[in-house]
């Protein structure tokens, strides 16, 4: 199974695409991060993270998308920009035929370190540790990412309650 990772934003969306093998394990195939221009207005680049998500998933053909649930407690000027370009992925996904599913911050700490309340370094540790990288990638959105396959492929995919559609 092919699990493509996002970690949604509108500056970077951060990604990761793993395999996850028939012994249970999971190996990195590639990651990186969509970044838009800060001079852009927003619907020119939320077409700029729709024509690059296009590429991803036509070059790399997953089978599933899991994707970040938005959590925001303070910026919702942000919190909206995010949630369109959190939007326009699940739509390029779906429409591509791509399973999408959604994990809380809660549910990735928690089926990465056991903790619901792990610290950003102690998922960062476990994704490098689990999929055998040297170092832990950057920018964080694309760390965050690779935390969310890994989490896909660690969760009983058939959950229904964590499949959009």
């Amino acid at each position: 199974m092919i699990i493509l990772g996002i970690d949604p934003g509108y500056a970077i969306v951060g990604w990761g695409v793993i395999e996850k093998l028939n012994n249970g394990k999971c190996k990195v195939i590639d990651y990186g991060a969509i970044l838009t221009d800060k001079d852009l207005p927003l619907p020119e680049r939320l077409v700029a993270i729709d024509n690059s998500m296009e590429k991803l998933i036509d070059h790399f053909k997953p089978s599933d998308l899991a994707i970040e649930e938005l959590f925001f407690n303070t910026n919702t000027t942000t919190a909206i920009k995010v949630a369109e370009a959190r939007g326009v992925v699940i739509t390029k996904a779906q429409k591509m035929g791509v399973k999408i599913y959604e994990y809380t911050p809660l549910q990735i700490k928690q089926g990465l370190t056991g903790y619901g309340r792990a610290e950003k370094s102690q998922i960062q540790f476990m994704t490098k540790t689990l999929l055998g990288l040297k170092k832990v990638p950057k920018p964080d959105d694309t760390a965050d990412a690779l935390a969310v396959a890994l989490t896909h492929a660690q969760t009983n995919n058939t959950i229904k309650s964590n499949r959009l559609i």
